[in-house]
């Protein structure tokens, strides 16, 4: 076996620059080290769209749990790994394992759960609300003839869905916001320890606000998808979710998967439409034909969640490299979404792409995305409503820097100022 031969590469994806405009690092490590081992670390970054595929389709050579994975894969040491379960003990509850973060038979079993939560039926009883709130949002600021897109339209579409369903009050949601903004800081693998513990004492904020409703709906069950994860019984456990597993997918598989990534796909592609106005053109004239293509070339180009990790069970072989046991696994999605091997064209955003589908930006294989319909009605929603309402729109003059947040494992645009045209009606 090989081992990693990247002494030439000088690529720092730490780097906050380098996150500004990944995709040059991207090709590099696809066409020069497509399986990376990042200097000074035990992690390995998986760049291709093959081998991400090998990864996420081989869960036994790669699972998603360790010792030590659940804070380790988002502290980055396991010295401040313990730190970081520590305060929780103190302060709150150590969240448990999330569902990304475990393995089967354990995460098949708790899927199936979550399943009936997120199952079709439910997601069609809340398409008219997220129909309903697309056109609310906009219709609020549309006499203006302009407005920051990211915090009135792309934060509170998704986050007032899920929140809605998670038993949150209207009025509530953006302290809600400021808790997901933790949780999205927390794991971003960018924080300095003591703004890294920071985070954590808001995240348990949190988890006081929601403890009493789980408590409330142990009592007294409602038709809510919290109170079907609050009070559905896992049959191979013989029980419910216990507080620690609540608190754990509260932040990381609803309000953070379910409201922040869509948030980020909704800004992501409001800019390629005032980038690429060919596209904008087409996408207007037949919605019905383009809108679905659209929405999946947004989350392929931009890739809200860049990457994800997984370990390694065993000494094994990925593309020629040798990979100890124990190590981590950087998959990332956003390059391999970018892969020419996979894609013709693929920094084009192209509305007649056969197979637009076929990306990974949702994941794949045993952890495929729980939340990916209900994100594909936000978005099918957010951008229907933009076409009917808007004529034509552009950036706000001087008002853009288009940074992003930085961080290690999602892609996310600060704000963004944009000024329209309101279509007449």
């Amino acid at each position: 076996m090989a081992s990693a031969a990247n002494d030439d590469l000088n690529i720092d994806l730490f780097d906050p620059a380098t996150q500004q405009c990944p995709y040059d690092a991207y090709k590099a490590l696809r066409d020069e080290a497509p399986v990376y081992h990042i200097p000074g670390t035990d992690m390995y970054v998986v760049s291709r769209y093959e081998h991400v595929r090998e990864v996420l389709m081989d869960p036994q050579r790669f699972p998603s749990s360790a010792a030590d994975s659940q804070f380790r894969a988002s502290a980055g040491d396991l010295d401040r790994a313990h730190k970081v379960m520590e305060r929780f003990d103190e302060k709150g509850w150590i969240p448990a394992p999330t569902l990304n973060g475990r393995d089967d038979p354990n995460h098949k079993q708790m899927r199936a759960m979550f399943n009936q939560a997120f199952k079709p039926s439910k997601i069609k009883e809340i398409d008219p609300q997220v129909e309903g709130l697309a056109y609310e949002l906009i219709d609020g600021f549309i006499g203006d003839g302009h407005c920051e897109w990211v915090k009135q339209f792309c934060v509170p579409l998704p986050l007032f869905i899920i929140g809605e369903q998670m038993g949150a009050k209207r009025e509530d949601m953006w302290r809600i916001k400021r808790w997901t903004d933790a949780f999205f800081q927390r794991i971003s693998l960018m924080l300095p320890e003591d703004r890294h513990m920071e985070m954590v004492d808001r995240e348990i904020e949190a988890q006081h606000y929601f403890q009493p409703i789980f408590e409330k709906l142990r009592v007294n069950p409602d038709d809510s998808l919290i109170s079907v994860l609050v009070n559905t019984v896992i049959e191979e456990w013989g029980r419910p979710l216990n507080d620690n597993e609540l608190h754990a997918e509260m932040m990381a598989d609803t309000f953070v998967g379910g409201s922040e990534t869509t948030t980020n796909a909704l800004a992501a592609g409001m800019k390629l439409l005032i980038e690429n106005k060919d596209v904008w053109h087409k996408l207007k004239s037949d919605p019905d034909q383009y809108m679905k293509t659209f929405v999946e070339e947004v989350v392929r180009l931009e890739s809200p969640v860049q990457s994800l990790m997984r370990f390694v069970n065993e000494d094994t072989e990925l593309a020629g490299v040798t990979i100890p046991a124990g190590a981590m696994i950087n998959i990332r999605f956003a390059a391999a979404n970018r892969d020419e091997r996979a894609f013709e064209c693929p920094e084009k955003l192209d509305l007649d792409r056969a197979k637009a589908g076929s990306h990974i930006g949702f994941g794949s294989g045993t952890h495929h995305c729980l939340g990916a319909p209900l994100a594909r009605r936000e978005l099918t929603w957010g951008f229907t409503a933009v076409v009917d309402r808007f004529e034509d729109m552009w950036f706000a003059d001087g008002k853009n820097d288009f940074e992003y947040h930085p961080h290690f494992l999602l892609r996310s645009l600060k704000e963004l100022h944009i000024e329209f045209e309101p279509k007449k009606r």
